[in-house]
């Protein structure tokens, strides 16, 4: 049954606003209320449309809604802004919704379930802990630095790093040294962290199709196929393979007019995690070990001929974006491109 009704929600902790309209604009309601009040206001609508701006509780409310029977929908804010007249308040900004989600064109992000979320869980907590161990290294890096010790960047130096602590002709105050050592200990700890989340992403990669399906590819490990299952919307819902590119920004930016096209760099829009691990599985695969895979006179040698490397990497990255939108959609494992016969 089409639902005559359209309902913008602004989200906040504890206040929410509502704006229902019919499907033509005419407005039929505009309510302020509280967390306890929303979904009793909302269990006593008949079932609509209900749209919201994509933030962290929407995904978690669009379950809500759709479980009183209800059409849920998330825009994102950036689509919202132009509808926006004149001041900015919560009213305002919930009949903005209502307007960016009629116009016919509008794109809309797909809500995520409660296992999807938890694997996007999983993935953060690793990222941050490695965010957190590569702060620590740097601090001990600069830490040593102002007392003469130059050590290069990364994880790799942690050996170097701990044998100057402890060597006693190193000529480094005991305070130095004791905070040093707590900043060693720390590290330590953050690494087995790290190491114990990695397991369980192993492990939770084993035991899905999607996830074992894109670990066929070369340049795709158990993290980027957790990324893709954890932040990627259905790819049914990209009309090809280009789309799914553009949609990680992995597409040139356009400054076309007057029937003349400018190509720039690529965009960056969309999700930024599964563009940079695709670019870091590209790279991986651009080292000396592993040009050694790479066929004589195939696309990707032709490339390394006469571009930087950065580029073909990226356009690589591109590439494994189309061919990942192809096996899931099709249900296909990775295959190597047949190489074209000379003419």
């Amino acid at each position: 049954m089409a639902k005559d009704t359209m309902i913008g929600v602004d989200l906040a902790k504890n206040s929410f606003q509502v704006h229902g309209a019919t499907m033509g604009g005419h407005v039929k309601f505009r309510r302020k209320l509280s967390r306890a009040q929303f979904l009793s206001f909302m269990a006593a609508q008949p079932p609509a449309i209900v749209v919201m701006e994509a933030c962290a509780g929407a995904h978690h409310w669009a379950r809500e809604l759709m479980a009183l029977g209800h059409e849920a929908k998330l825009i994102a804010p950036i689509y919202v802004k132009p509808f926006v007249k004149r001041q900015k308040n919560d009213a305002a900004d919930a009949e903005a919704i209502v307007e960016a989600a009629q116009r016919p064109e509008m794109r809309f992000v797909e809500p995520k379930g409660i296992e999807q979320q938890a694997r996007a869980l999983l993935f953060r907590t690793r990222e941050q802990l490695v965010h957190q161990r590569t702060e620590l290294v740097n601090a001990l890096r600069s830490y040593l630095y102002e007392f003469g010790y130059a050590l290069p960047i990364g994880i790799a130096s942690l050996r170097r790093i701990e044998a100057i602590i402890e060597d006693q002709d190193a000529d480094l105050p005991d305070m130095v040294r004791e905070i040093c050592r707590d900043l060693r200990q720390q590290i330590a700890e953050k690494t087995v962290r790290i190491d114990a989340l990695m397991k369980r992403i192993k492990s939770t990669a084993e035991d899905t199709e999607t996830a074992r399906r894109l670990q066929t590819m070369p340049g795709v490990g158990p993290v980027t196929s957790l990324a893709i299952e954890a932040f990627a919307p259905p790819l049914e819902s990209f009309q090809c393979g280009r789309d799914f590119a553009a949609w990680l920004g992995l597409v040139p930016r356009q400054n076309s007019t007057g029937g003349k096209q400018r190509l720039g760099r690529v965009t960056k829009a969309g999700q930024a995690d599964i563009r940079r691990l695709l670019i870091v599985g590209a790279m991986s695969r651009l080292t000396w070990l592993g040009r050694k895979s790479i066929r004589e006179g195939s696309w990707l040698a032709r490339m390394l001929e006469r571009k930087p490397k950065m580029l073909v990497a990226i356009a690589l990255a591109n590439k494994m974006a189309r061919a990942i939108w192809a096996m899931l959609t099709r249900n296909e494992d990775y295959r190597d491109p047949l190489p074209v016969a000379a003419s």
